[in-house]
């Protein structure tokens, strides 16, 4: 692939990324950047190799540098966590335990959790920041999980969302071990 052709490749790349981040749509970015929905477009397509100043003018709109925009070593990062490398950050003597299994900034922090609770074993939250999501998905037992005071049942195999801006308990009333999967969705800061 030539230079040009890989640049052209970056700004698409790039340009799509943080004007998802930014949470701007085609038209938000055209308009402050001075430049047309259809050059974004064909930007973000890597069907055009717009001049320097447009180039400049995205960048300003979107807060970041031409450099950060031209850098073809931002590519799709994979990064594998071992499962030796997970990090435990809570656990009991009676064999309850998290897991923080892997991470990431999508566009606010993006968790994914590994828990096991004991019987009779409960673990309570304060509250997340305002518009935080919690995914579960129970692969053992069942959990009891109480949200602002009223208490809810997901069974083996089931799953369930919320907010969990408001102070939640995750609780283990059965006989056997619970186990789930969480994911933690924490809105960006603004």
């Amino acid at each position: 692939m030539s230079d040009l052709a890989l640049l052209t490749q970056s700004l698409a790349r790039n340009v799509k990324r943080w004007r998802t981040e930014r949470g701007f749509t085609l038209d938000a970015l055209a308009a402050r950047a001075g430049v047309s929905r259809g050059m974004l477009i064909q930007i973000e397509q890597a069907r055009t190799n717009p001049s320097l100043g447009t180039v400049v003018k995205i960048g300003d709109a979107l807060g970041v540098s031409i450099t950060t925009l031209l850098d073809y070593a931002q590519g799709p990062t994979v990064r594998i966590v071992p499962a030796e490398q997970a990090v435990r950050l809570w656990r009991t003597d009676a064999g309850s335990y998290n897991r923080l299994l892997a991470g990431a900034e999508a566009p606010g922090p993006l968790e994914l959790w590994d828990w096991r609770l004991m019987p009779g074993e409960n673990s309570p939250s304060d509250p997340h920041p305002a518009g935080t999501v919690e995914l579960i998905h129970v692969t053992t037992g069942e959990l009891t999980l109480t949200v602002d005071g009223v208490e809810h049942r997901v069974p083996a195999g089931a799953s369930a969302s919320f907010d969990a801006g408001t102070a939640h308990t995750y609780g283990n009333t059965g006989d056997v071990p619970m186990e789930m999967v969480m994911t933690v969705c924490v809105p960006p800061v603004r």
